[in-house]
């Protein structure tokens, strides 16, 4: 009986490693580029996995997010990662690479290999049948983006998108901030950093003079569209009291400590202005600011935000940006395999399934494919453990809260805790390393 072939619909990151993984476990697969027959707004060349905006992958080190991944991967026998680090050039403490040798190498390895054939051609529809991978990225093209949404019956995102910053739990100061629900309205499920009138208004001006990002021209033309999610440094601009009948007000808000905000004395206690902090994930490791989405250049966010009261030390794991994207809603039609719960033989992987950041489109590719290959084999598809980078990241996407659900970047909050807390952060990230790497070990022995 002939085995079928897996069909992989885009060649960037995601997908040069998902057809590399089904090449290696012996499964023949199609992947389809639609370059340089059609150019997309954001690329140069008809290479796969070409770099668009930068052509580092993040800190090398494994005591760091980015650098973690690196290494699961390198464990993983990830095809990016190991041709990352064989056209390495000289960055500090980051892993960066000659981009146009790394983009043309991947393409003749690729092109080269006996069960890869490689298609230049634009894929409009989904393939009804068989085994099949999307990683088309934030760019999905206008008509495979209508046929995803008429798939999933939902409302799919293809917008140009804004997102809030995303700050670990652990550096925000509780003495500070109060857990309160506007009104008292349900359990407090809000964490709010008070600001007196002088705080406020530091903090107005510092935000209306912060340096924003440029956009790119096909990403100006979509912007007019960004009305009903406005950048909060816009809202600042329109007025000293703008954002303070938007995000910022402080109505029915009252921190508990201070005693019943319903007594008399009490009266006139209330803030000037409250920034809302909305619990990220089940464990209460990640919280996101409320109304924050924003174009300033993420140093500047890091200046700004820190100016808020209780976010003194702030630490970020997803800075917010705004730029042109398209993703899946994740956590409401994918399972933590990277396959669609209403058709598990479609998987999908990279920026389009809500990751961040060149390595975790690599990761992304790298379990789409290989659970893809598992499929035509026969075999059962895998998860990774949940205490591995790569594994806490599918995690998050695919349980998630489908409202509020924004692209995630790897990093140390979404692990699940360590068995004892560590001040130190770099003594608790090479903690979470150590465990990670020695699970992922006794893993991969296994499968």
């Amino acid at each position: 009986m002939e085995q079928q072939t897996i069909q992989v619909i885009g060649g960037g990151l995601a997908g040069t490693e998902a057809a590399w993984q089904i090449a290696q476990a012996g499964i023949s697969v199609v992947l389809y580029e639609m370059r340089p027959m059609r150019l997309s707004p954001a690329h140069h060349t008809g290479e796969l996995a070409e770099l668009v905006c930068s052509n580092s992958f993040g800190a090398q080190s494994s005591d760091r997010a980015a650098g973690l991944l690196h290494a699961e991967l390198r464990r993983l026998g990830s095809i990016i990662i190991g041709k990352a680090d064989e056209h390495a050039v000289p960055a500090g403490g980051a892993l960066a690479v000659d981009r146009a040798v790394f983009s043309q190498e991947l393409t003749e390895t690729l092109a080269s290999h006996p069960l890869i054939e490689l298609r230049r051609e634009e894929i409009t529809h989904i393939p009804p049948e068989g085994v099949v991978v999307l990683t088309t990225g934030p760019l999905t093209t206008p008509a495979l983006a209508e046929d995803l949404q008429r798939f999933t019956s939902m409302e799919y995102f293809s917008f140009f998108d804004a997102a809030s910053p995303i700050v670990v739990g652990e550096s925000i100061n509780r003495e500070i901030a109060f857990m309160a629900s506007r009104y008292d309205k349900g359990e407090a499920a809000y964490l709010n950093c008070p600001m007196n009138k002088e705080q406020y208004l530091h903090f107005w001006q510092e935000l209306c003079a912060a340096e924003q990002t440029e956009l790119k021209d096909f990403e100006q033309e979509t912007a007019k569209f960004f009305e009903g999610c406005l950048p909060i440094e816009e809202m600042a601009r329109r007025g000293e009291d703008t954002m303070r009948y938007g995000p910022l007000k402080p109505v029915g808000l009252f921190d508990a400590r201070q005693g019943d905000y319903r007594a008399p004395e009490n009266k006139g206690k209330r803030p000037y202005a409250v920034v809302q902090l909305r619990q990220e994930d089940k464990a209460g490791q990640l919280w996101n600011m409320v109304g924050f989405q924003t174009n300033l250049r993420w140093g500047e966010q890091k200046r700004v935000f820190r100016l808020i009261p209780g976010l003194e030390e702030a630490e970020f794991v997803r800075m917010g940006v705004m730029h042109r994207n398209t993703f899946l809603n994740a956590p409401q039609l994918l399972k933590t395999t990277l396959q669609f719960n209403q058709r598990p033989t479609l998987l999908a992987a990279g920026q389009l399934v809500g990751t961040e950041g060149y390595t975790a489109a690599a990761a992304g590719g790298w379990l789409a494919g290989t659970n893809a290959a598992r499929l035509v084999l026969g075999l059962e598809p895998i998860t990774l453990p949940p205490t591995t980078m790569m594994g806490s990241l599918f995690e998050f996407i695919s349980s998630a809260s489908p409202k509020h659900f924004q692209p995630m970047p790897p990093n140390f909050g979404i692990l699940p805790q360590l068995p004892v807390r560590i001040k130190n952060k770099r003594e608790r990230y090479g903690a979470y390393r150590d465990r990670s790497l020695t699970e992922l070990d006794s893993w991969n022995i296994g499968n």
